[in-house]
């Protein structure tokens, strides 16, 4: 659409008469504003502006008057102005500078360039800035130095191994590049050899460690990664067997169980269990990566594979922490049929604890039994409710015994729950010839240990916030530690002051350990150091 310009006629302008020369410039400014109000309701200036318009979505080059006192285009036609403007009166150039340059430093032409091209374009495209990448779902990518570091030792490895490396040299490869523990070794090797050749090449290795951005992931995620199945999220404790297979094959400090796989096999379920127990918080069998990075399982894991005395690893893997709760389930499980029923927990601790505990326990409030068989307990319940008994001031214990005195299951507990629990331990003391302390006592006692925030109900909560909650639940139901409580065994004080480090678990252990081991010297010496026990009636240490 073309229109033009020169046919504009000013007559149509109702111009009133100006005064010469104006006397105010206020009243002068005022006067042109209306002018060009009224040059902008004209409908010649309405289609020139759409023309214009139009023009410029178009893409086109936009008419500019010429500059040139030769150019014969500088007619109505090429003018941007309206017809009430002399033709061709376009504003004159700044005056020529002495170094004979044709603009001015301050003239537009020279600020934006020679180009006659409209603004109006220029405006109208889009500035696109390039936004690097922030966000990398398998992490970000390795330094250059770091890759070029970490592909110099790959080839070290690999280096006349043009087929792959086997099983049996893959170890270094778990160690020195992928910093993790070396009886990951058979686990790592299977992710990568998906194809089960026997063999990892160097590019197949590559691929999986490098390409995938393990390099730069924390140790939590790469040992979570390495475990769990490709297609889940999670780890089962089906996933820990394989690694927990190759450290009985290859720790030093468990090579005396090479001859007996039966203790090899509940040895590694032991550990799993007592890993699930710390370590899911939710319980549901399901460990999560968020599970794994705020537990201690990691340090626990490399301090294994760096220590050759296992039992100096405290946490999930020592041997002796083994062999007490094992020894404790056969001590229990007179019948050997590996399933413990509500009379053989009764007689734990030289029967410390009281039938209704019992009760709660074997109706499976704290935690549903991996049994299938009814009003039996398993090894694996028993792993739970040893550890939970035995350290309770551990979150998973305390979880434990509150659902368990938690009749109503409201998440709180009142004096009547507190009552009904104490009410057998004060008809034991009197059947001992025990003085009773009264209930209304251990009420205030209790109360002043504990501080609840709501008079007369305990939350768990309350009981995480107390470093003595340990003590409110043997007051209800384990009559030996409150006994122990209430005479403040100096020694027992004494050792805790020894080392804080230690948890109540670490030092029941260690114990019982002691008694258990000094019990069986004295029966091999009573039977004679030669003569083989018999597996189906004692204990299998």
């Amino acid at each position: 659409m073309a229109v033009d310009v020169g046919v504009l006629d000013p007559e149509l302008l109702q111009l009133p008469d100006l005064p010469s020369p104006p006397t105010k410039p206020v009243a002068c400014r005022m006067r042109l504003e209306d002018l060009f109000t009224q040059w902008l309701s004209l409908p010649d200036t309405h289609r020139l502006v759409l023309s214009l318009l139009e023009d410029a979505k178009a893409g086109l080059v936009l008419p500019v008057p010429s500059s040139s006192p030769g150019n014969g285009n500088s007619g109505g036609a090429m003018s941007a102005l309206p017809g009430m403007f002399a033709v061709g009166s376009t504003p004159p150039l700044s005056p020529r500078s002495t170094s004979g340059s044709p603009l001015s430093p301050k003239s537009p032409m020279k600020r934006t360039g020679a180009s006659t091209g409209s603004p109006l374009k220029r405006a109208s495209e889009p500035i696109r800035e390039h936004i690097p990448q922030f966000y990398f779902p398998n992490g970000p990518p390795a330094p250059q130095d770091m890759a070029e570091q970490c592909l110099k030792r790959i080839d070290q490895l690999f280096a006349g191994h043009s087929y792959g490396l086997p099983l049996s040299a893959f170890a270094p490869v778990t160690k020195e590049v992928c910093k993790l523990p070396s009886f990951f070794s058979s686990c790592l090797f299977k992710k990568i050899d998906v194809e089960d050749t026997g063999l990892v090449t160097r590019d197949r290795f590559i691929e999986y460690w490098l390409e995938q951005n393990m390099l730069t992931s924390d140790m939590a995620s790469r040992i979570f990664n390495v475990l769990k199945k490709p297609d889940k999220k999670y780890i089962t404790q089906e996933d820990f067997k394989p690694i927990l297979k190759e450290l009985l094959m290859t720790h030093r400090g468990l090579e005396f169980l090479h001859d007996t796989p039966e203790f090899q096999e509940r040895y590694a379920e032991t550990v799993m269990y007592r890993i699930f127990y710390h370590v899911n918080r939710s319980g549901n069998g399901r460990l999560l990566l968020r599970e794994l990075r705020r537990s201690n399982l990691v340090a626990a894991l490399l301090q294994v594979d760096e220590e050759e005395d296992i039992n100096k690893v405290l946490k999930y893997f020592s041997y002796e922490h083994f062999y007490v709760i094992y020894c404790k389930f056969w001590e229990l499980d007179t019948d050997h049929d590996f399933l413990i029923d509500k009379t053989d927990l009764l007689r734990y601790g030289n029967h410390a604890l009281t039938f209704r505990i019992v009760e709660r326990i074997f109706s499976q409030v704290p935690r549903k039994f991996t049994s299938s068989v009814e009003g039996k307990m398993g090894y694996e319940d028993f792993v739970w409710f040893i550890l939970s008994e035995e350290d309770k001031t551990s979150e998973p214990s305390l979880e434990y015994w509150f659902k368990c005195i938690d009749l109503d299951c409201d998440g709180v507990v009142t004096p009547n729950e507190m009552q009904y629990f104490y009410e057998e331990q004060l008809h034991r003391m009197e059947c001992l010839a025990q003085d009773p302390v009264l209930f209304e006592d251990i009420v205030c006692q209790m109360t002043d240990m504990i501080c609840p925030e709501k008079q007369g109900q305990l939350t768990l909560r309350d009981l995480k916030r107390c470093k003595l909650s340990g003590n409110f639940f043997n007051i209800l139901f384990n009559l030996n530690k409150f006994v122990a409580f209430e005479t403040r065994d100096p020694f027992l004080i004494r050792q805790e002051r020894e080392d804080p480090t230690l948890t109540e678990w670490d030092r029941f252990a260690h114990q019982e350990y002691i008694r258990l081991s000094m019990e069986e010297d004295a029966e091999d010496a009573s039977n004679g150091s030669a003569e083989v026990w018999d597996e189906s009636l004692e204990a299998p240490f």
